[in-house]
């Protein structure tokens, strides 16, 4: 088992990709608030002469961005790839998201 990680930028994507997730059979996933660290530091009076700009460059008005966790099976986790990328765009591209997975050696409380 493998948990996928991704960070979403493109919130406004949320409703559709979660949409296509659970149409492909890919359901249970935890959706948490979350704030980038560019973000965070560019409220900083010690940081901001950097990091405000460098957060002004890179997205102004995105106050936060969604992680997605989801349990999947090794075998899941090319199809949840693809319909990210069809949803979301081409993850090599800035302000889109980021993904990645981690095994997983023990589970409770999830149904298989």
């Amino acid at each position: 088992m493998r948990l996928l990680v991704f960070v979403l930028n493109r919130v406004e994507c949320l409703d559709e990709l979660l949409a296509e997730l659970a149409e492909s059979g890919i359901q249970g996933g935890t959706i948490l608030n979350s704030t980038g660290m560019a973000t965070e530091l560019s409220h900083s009076d010690e940081y901001d002469s950097i990091f405000g700009s460098l957060r002004a460059f890179l997205d102004p008005d995105r106050a936060e961005n969604r992680t997605i966790l989801i349990v999947l099976k090794e075998e899941q986790v090319e199809g949840a790839m693809r319909i990210i990328r069809r949803v979301v765009g081409d993850l090599s591209q800035p302000d889109t998201g980021v993904a990645f997975t981690l095994p997983i050696d023990f589970t409770e409380g999830i149904s298989h």
